[in-house]
């Protein structure tokens, strides 16, 4: 049974995106670097192949496996709030690509405690980078986490070339993420392809634990994150997500706000909608692992994302997403998908006080 049935009057709409399939080559157990501008293209279209090994990376860093939690809310208190975790926010992007010593003193300067490294379109950072850009991270305390390429999806209907792709790419993010210390390395679910939904999410989870085998005799077994899609008539709904992450210790559900704010037709105005998501994740988190959140303000119409907007144009806020958080015996990471810097301080500035107004309320108590 899918774990969000609690929250399905709001989390009841199928979402999904278009991913990219783009170039990248076929064969060997990782991609070559860099891949670079992965095009938008139809998951029917352009065939890829990848064919150069990359070096081990140095597992001394490996993130440990999740464990599951057995019951639904533990930890939760809806009358009295003091335990409430740290939240980090930080941008979905690297802000320099110069030097990783550049990237985090941008970033703290900035005031942000976390970013994901941006690989949506390609892979752009080699093994050393990534090494260097964790370590200062650790010295900043900048937590990161790692966006595969669109392209990197799993559920594949057939198997071949672009499963193959995909295999790779996730491969090498894993090895990125091992290299850096992330946090997880967030991905996108596949589609349906004339499949049932039942017949797509086995495919998915079956493809996962295939690839986890590979990564954990590679000793890159780090956590992955499946993230909520914003188009409804496709795999990545909330449901979708809760019920990969129930079946895999190791995955994790990324919860995108302005995806599920569009597919619910702008539902989510007040904290209880925020919440309930925040609950059914908790159900499937271990114990000391952050939520991992997307936010950003978003365009959408026929409950179908179309853009993400500048904050304030759109009508998702940060507060109650702060005020629902409040509700959790857990940190949080969010990452602003804006499309400008303004916007993302704006979600930094309302979810910092929120944090830190609770910090204060529960040291006076």
């Amino acid at each position: 049974m899918i774990v969000a049935e609690a929250a399905g009057s709001v989390l009841g709409q199928r979402v999904a995106v278009a991913l990219a399939v783009g170039s990248a080559h076929e064969g060997g157990d990782d991609l070559e670097v860099p891949l670079l501008h992965v095009r938008g293209l139809a998951p029917e279209v352009g065939e890829a192949e990848v064919d150069v090994e990359l070096e081990e990376v140095d597992t001394c860093r490996l993130l440990g496996h999740a464990k599951r939690v057995e019951t639904g809310s533990d930890g939760i208190s809806y009358a009295t709030f003091p335990l409430m975790g740290r939240i980090r926010v930080g941008p979905a992007r690297i802000p320099s690509r110069a030097t990783p010593e550049e990237a985090i003193e941008l970033l703290v300067a900035a005031g942000y405690s976390a970013c994901e490294i941006d690989f949506e379109g390609g892979f752009w950072m080699d093994y050393a980078w990534a090494e260097r850009l964790g370590a200062v991270a650790r010295e900043r305390n900048v937590a990161l986490s790692v966006h595969a390429p669109l392209a990197a999806f799993m559920g594949h209907a057939e198997r071949g070339r672009k499963l193959n792709m995909a295999i790779g790419m996730l491969d090498h993010s894993a090895g990125v993420a091992t290299a850096c210390g992330a946090e997880l390395v967030v991905f996108h679910p596949g589609f349906l392809l004339g499949r049932s939904r039942e017949e797509a999410l086995a495919s998915v989870v079956e493809q996962l634990g295939e690839l986890r085998v590979r990564l954990e005799a590679k000793g890159r077994a780090v956590p992955f994150g499946v993230e909520v899609m914003g188009r409804v008539r496709d795999l990545g709904s909330a449901e979708d997500i809760f019920f990969i992450a129930s079946q895999l210790p190791w995955v994790r559900p990324v919860l995108d706000f302005a995806h599920m704010h569009a597919t619910s037709d702008g539902a989510f105005t007040e904290p209880e909608p925020f919440a309930l998501a925040l609950e059914s994740a908790h159900a499937v988190l271990a114990p000391g692992v952050p939520f991992h959140i997307h936010f950003s303000d978003i365009a959408f119409a026929n409950r179908n994302e179309t853009k993400h907007l500048p904050y304030g144009e759109g009508t998702l806020r940060a507060e109650p997403l702060a005020e629902a958080l409040a509700r959790f015996d857990r940190e949080a990471t969010v990452i602003s998908e804006s499309p400008d810097e303004e916007s993302s301080q704006a979600i930094r500035a309302v979810l910092e006080a929120a944090s830190a107004g609770r910090s204060a309320a529960a040291s006076t108590s």
